[in-house]
């Protein structure tokens, strides 16, 4: 799934600058990582640089800090709903001998 999707923000953007085949990326085989072999168009103009998409901290804080409250939420509800209908139900252990 992740390599369709790379597939094709990578032809995407070559076909923005003005390549006309999406055969000029290609995935090194055991590395998975893409590089790019065409430098320039068939006119010989230099393609641009490839367009880097910063994933910082703030990005990844606002992606895992919802799921991570919303999985919260729902493993408390969970809980509380085995616990009305007694199939789990801690014991209090008065162990104060």
């Amino acid at each position: 799934m992740a390599f369709v999707v790379c597939r094709s923000a990578a032809l995407l953007s070559l076909r923005a600058a003005g390549l006309k085949n999406g055969g000029s990326t290609r995935l090194k085989t055991g590395t998975n990582v893409f590089s790019r072999s065409a430098v320039t168009t068939a006119s010989g103009k230099m393609l641009p640089k490839p367009v880097k998409t910063s994933f910082g901290l703030v990005r990844m804080t606002a992606v895992v800090l919802p799921f991570l409250y919303i999985g919260t939420l729902i493993s408390k509800s969970f809980a509380a709903l085995l616990e009305e209908h007694d199939i789990f139900v801690p014991e209090d252990d008065d162990d104060d001998d």
